[in-house]
């Protein structure tokens, strides 16, 4: 594994051709590449298809990585950018019950039951979010990313990453506490709706 130190050698080194820095560099950051896709996604599949692409796009731009952040902050730009065309082209498509993931079968007694409603009930809160909250609130209290790597992923001031992830650590209590039988309730108004 390498440290975020050694992304410069590895870059370097995958540059000039080297397809074993190269595979070093994209296995070290798959893990948290495929946990931010997952989260914005909100399912397995769809996740697992923009990672696939944003490891295409980093591989065909490591020529154009320019350093001025850090090599994570730009692969995480790349996977959100490429989760996000994934979410756009899947609200182009029909979908039917089968594009969701199946709840697993809880099989460990109580406490292990109720970890799994809680996931479950938490990826589904994260998909009702707008995916301007969803994907700094993963960046954020997912992912771990300061401010400024934020504002640096999504390319938005950082002021607005703070509000962003105020409203969205809001807009996701409300999911989260809001009563089963409460699914009419209207979602929280957009940034493209005037709010900011």
């Amino acid at each position: 594994m390498a440290s975020a130190d050694g992304d410069s050698d590895l870059i370097a080194r995958a540059r000039a051709g080297d397809n074993d820095a190269l595979n070093r560099l994209l296995a070290h950051h798959y893990d948290r590449l495929y946990a931010l896709c997952r989260r914005l996604a909100g399912n397995r599949d769809d996740a697992l298809d923009a990672t696939q692409e944003a490891l295409i796009a980093i591989v065909a731009g490591l020529d154009r990585f320019d350093g001025r952040s850090s090599f994570r902050t730009w692969a995480y730009r790349v996977a959100t950018n490429a989760c996000l065309d994934q979410l756009r082209r899947r609200s182009r498509r029909p979908t039917s019950p089968l594009d969701h993931d199946p709840p697993p079968a809880p099989a460990g007694g109580p406490a292990l039951d109720q970890q799994v409603v809680d996931h479950l009930s938490l990826d589904q809160a994260m998909t009702s979010i707008p995916l301007e909250f969803r994907a700094v609130v993963v960046l954020r209290d997912v992912l771990g990313l300061d401010y400024a790597e934020i504002a640096s992923v999504l390319e938005i001031p950082p002021g607005t990453v703070r509000s962003r992830i105020a409203r969205g650590r809001r807009a996701l209590a409300d999911q989260l506490s809001a009563p089963p039988e409460s699914g009419n309730r209207p979602p929280p108004r957009s940034v493209e709706e005037g709010t900011s």
